[in-house]
């Protein structure tokens, strides 16, 4: 219980420090910085090089020279970012293709920053575990990996098989199918709890193919959990021949996708609107397609007043570091200190969320954009503004970055280049 309290009281202080960071005008009712994320993290240089060539790369040229830094320098910047994101923080396991780096020090990354109180994602084209069948068993079972992201589009380049040369997102759908498999497999074999998340480079050249890419995640959100649109930036070795896409023309196709002209009325924030913005709700089957179900709507009122409600009650409590024990006792504590709330409040509600989906059965996804900038965009006054409400961020020398500044003002070069 003491743990619990202390616990609470880091988790409090994160979110309290992030919110009061934040302007007033993005403190919109759907913000979830400072409310239930004290932001995200992610690691630099613990696996710089990559022996992928992809058209849009944020690496720089010097990335395949500069060697991994030493496990205790990775630990290190965990160690900083803990401190700022708190219990149970969203950390990104990555760099080049952090899966180079050799299986016994990856194992000992993932499970340091568990052992710390942050949640590893290892972010990865997962071409490595389609070469070596078992690792991604290992990371879980030895590590304790309880968070995977592939990613996965057409401007990626070194497959080696028929995936190599694949010029559209329909090519690669096969590829997706082997790595819901896969994931559904670890499952099965190890007992333990596997998210699995996608992310996808938007280009003007793959921008049409969104709705069905989206329709394919829905239809397997048993697998995948979320998936994150990522607009190109041109930072890093991207390839100047590629065109960016706006957030409104990336939103109208995800839309299509989701089946719901009117799904932005689920938009939720984490940080600047011009960052990211995402749709959590429920996949479920209507016919012989899958559709996403927002799980609230800035238009109803019974779901904005609930939302505030939860938020202020149960904000930042996470069970993804908890044993099934752990996990039940703490879900015990909160039906005895809230119990009176979700009899009254929240059950009417998942019954008008019921009735929107039209089923009881369905499984929760996210749809997710984020929006790097370019070293132009970094320049301009909205750029400034967003770059100070970064809320994703890496540990430079001690001292936290936001990611854009990392990739587009050089700060990723350089930091390789001393290393």
């Amino acid at each position: 219980m003491r743990r619990w309290q202390q616990e609470a009281r880091e988790t409090r202080a994160a979110l309290d420090a992030a919110w009061s960071e934040l302007p007033p005008a993005l403190r919109l009712p759907t913000q979830f910085l400072g409310r239930h994320y004290a932001g995200c993290g992610a690691t630099i240089g613990a696996m710089p090089r990559c022996d992928f060539s992809c058209r849009a790369c944020y690496l720089g040229p010097d990335a395949n020279a500069a060697p991994p830094l030493p496990l205790s320098d990775v630990k290190a910047q965990m160690r900083v970012l803990r401190e700022w994101l708190g219990p149970a923080g969203n950390l990104q396991l990555t760099d080049g293709e952090i899966t180079l780096r050799k299986d016994a020090e990856l194992i000992e990354l993932i499970a340091y920053a568990r052992s710390i109180g942050l949640v590893p994602m290892l972010m990865t084209h997962g071409e490595t575990f389609r070469r070596r069948p078992g690792l991604l068993e290992r990371l879980v079972l030895e590590g304790g990996l309880s968070e995977v992201c592939f990613h996965v589009d057409s401007t990626m380049r070194g497959r080696r098989d028929h995936y190599a040369q694949a010029h559209s997102e329909a090519e690669l759908m096969g590829l997706r199918a082997e790595f819901a498999e896969l994931v559904r497999a670890v499952r099965r074999r190890t007992g333990r709890r596997l998210d699995a998340a996608s992310t996808m480079t938007v280009t003007q050249d793959n921008l049409a193919e969104v709705p069905a890419v989206l329709r394919w995640f829905l239809a397997n959100a048993d697998a995948f959990k979320m998936i994150s649109f990522q607009p190109i930036a041109m930072v890093g070795r991207s390839a100047t021949g590629l065109a960016g896409v706006s957030v409104e023309d990336l939103w109208q196709r995800i839309a299509d996708g989701a089946g719901d002209r009117e799904l932005a009325r689920g938009t939720g924030y984490l940080g600047h609107p011009g960052c990211s913005r995402f749709v959590q709700g429920v996949a479920v089957r209507r016919g012989d397609r899958a559709s996403l179900v927002p799980l609230y709507r800035d238009d109803e009122a019974h779901d904005m007043a609930l939302l505030g409600e939860l938020l202020a009650r149960v904000g930042g409590v996470s069970l993804r570091l908890d044993s099934a024990v752990r996990a039940a006792l703490r879900v015990t504590q909160l039906a005895l200190r809230h119990g009176v709330f979700f009899a009254r409040r929240f059950a009417p509600y998942l019954w008008r969320l019921a009735r929107r989906a039209g089923t009881w059965r369905g499984h929760y996804f996210c749809v997710v954009s984020h929006h790097f900038m370019s070293a132009d965009e970094l320049a301009t006054p909205l750029g400034q503004e967003r770059l100070a409400s970064c809320s994703f961020r890496v540990a430079i020398d001690g001292r936290l970055q936001p990611m854009c500044a990392v990739n587009a003002k050089g700060l990723r070069d350089a930091f390789y280049r001393a290393a």
